[in-house]
């Protein structure tokens, strides 16, 4: 007896009967082989940069005096502020995948072909600004792309992860890369510290092309981007930094925090030390504190993945970090010094950390390249500016003064973050 096909409506109603079974829950972030990919090629990236900034800086000193060794290394920072907005465009139209890949590849070949011209001759200064030119420009593609990858690999309930394991990374490229360049220059000189640096741009690339990247999960709004010419791009993305209630104060905290404590940590901490006569030991107890501090935070946010009352958390951190950097001035001794370093690492981790998951996961991702290039610009162009005056003003005044004054500045990026309603109610996802 052949038996009937069921009707629609018996179709419908034995479906509605039976529950869907739900999807499964995407690992998180630091268990998802996916990110894992990425952090990986990421790291060998970061290590190399580190390894060809030794390169270049000891193949300077080589061919030149102090006044050009200063030169070339300030060369790569000119392209890199010119055209940085320029790569958020660029990251925005693109795959940001395809984007860091070809931005790899670059600097993987520019590299490696320095290593053989060195290899075969003396580095001359010329060479050497080419170089630091043309690596800057590419960064300037690089940079925004890594920025606009994320949300792309990972859910949004997850970047708060992926930042805390980016901030990671980059201390592991702090510390691994000077050493490991080091060891090749006093090995086979510079032709080997640029080879070195090539290599692992070389080793990015196979990681980078295993990482699987998902469309662009975002609704068609009226806001979005339409296809157009690169300066309208440029200037409809930030319009829409302007306009939106949370991103642009989260931009204008980060920038003034920036110039506020980046002078003080990196210029002030070495003529402090020099002030009280720590001596290039005690030099270096601060930095590694003030690194390992960093390091916790980044670790945290990698663990826990979601820090409750984000925007506020964030807005007493940075008070926090600041009322630190200001006080390294006034204690004592060395210890208290390194000790205080360390709490202001956490807390400027911390801050830094939930500043930036805040923006990537308010910015609709269309616009992520174009917002993470002002964020960096503000970082990469802005702060420096600081050093000269950080200096002279040290000369001057002593430091004391100077870094209480640093700490009210940056403190003023707390403020900026605390009369911001929308900062101040910001939330991140969860699950």
């Amino acid at each position: 007896m052949a038996v009937a096909e069921a009707t629609p409506a018996v179709q419908s109603a034995t479906a509605a009967a039976t529950p869907l079974a739900a999807p499964p829950a995407a690992p998180p972030a630091h268990r998802d082989a996916n990110v894992l990919r990425w952090l990986a090629a990421y790291t060998a990236s970061l290590i190399g940069d580190s390894v060809y900034f030794v390169a270049l800086g000891w193949s300077a000193q080589r061919a030149a005096g102090p006044t050009e060794v200063g030169l070339v290394m300030a060369a790569g920072a000119l392209p890199r502020a010119v055209l940085m907005l320029g790569g958020g465009v660029l990251a925005d139209r693109l795959d940001p995948r395809r984007v860091i890949l070809g931005s790899d590849a670059l600097r993987c070949l520019l590299i490696l072909s320095v290593a053989a011209g060195i290899a075969l001759s003396t580095p001359a200064l010329w060479l050497l600004v080419t170089v630091a030119l043309v690596f800057g420009a590419v960064d300037a593609l690089f940079v925004p792309a890594v920025g606009a990858l994320p949300p792309r690999i990972t859910g949004p309930d997850q970047l708060t992860r992926v930042t805390g394991m980016r901030s990671l990374s980059m201390r592991v490229g702090q510390i691994a890369g000077p050493p490991l360049g080091g060891l090749a220059m006093g090995l086979g000189g510079p032709a080997a510290a640029f080879g070195v640096a090539g290599l692992l741009f070389a080793l990015s690339l196979p990681l980078l092309l295993t990482v699987r990247v998902r469309p662009l999960d975002t609704p068609a709004a009226e806001g979005a981007p339409r296809p157009g010419s690169a300066r309208a791009d440029l200037l409809d993305g930030l319009r829409y930094l302007r306009r939106h209630r949370l991103i642009g104060p989260l931009v204008a905290v980060g920038a003034v925090g920036e110039l506020g404590l980046t002078g003080t940590l990196n210029v002030g901490m070495v003529l402090l030390n020099a002030e009280r006569g720590w001596g290039p030991s005690g030099y270096g107890w601060i930095v590694a504190c003030f690194g390992a501090g960093a390091t916790a935070g980044a670790a945290l946010l990698t663990v826990v993945g979601r820090l409750p009352r984000a925007g506020l958390t964030m807005a007493g951190t940075l008070l926090a970090a600041s009322t630190g950097a200001a006080a390294m001035a006034l204690v004592p001794s060395l210890w208290t010094a390194a000790v205080l370093a360390a709490a202001v690492g956490l807390c400027a981790g911390v801050s830094g950390g939930l500043d930036s998951s805040l923006i990537q996961t308010a910015t609709d991702p269309a616009y992520l390249g174009r917002v993470t290039s002002v964020v960096m610009l503000t970082m990469l162009g802005l702060a420096p500016l600081s050093y000269p005056l950080v200096g002279a003003a040290i000369g001057a005044w002593g430091a004391a003064p100077v870094f209480l004054a640093c700490g009210a500045l940056s403190s003023l990026s707390a403020v900026v973050a605390l009369t911001s309603d929308a900062v101040r109610r910001a939330e991140l996802p969860g699950r």
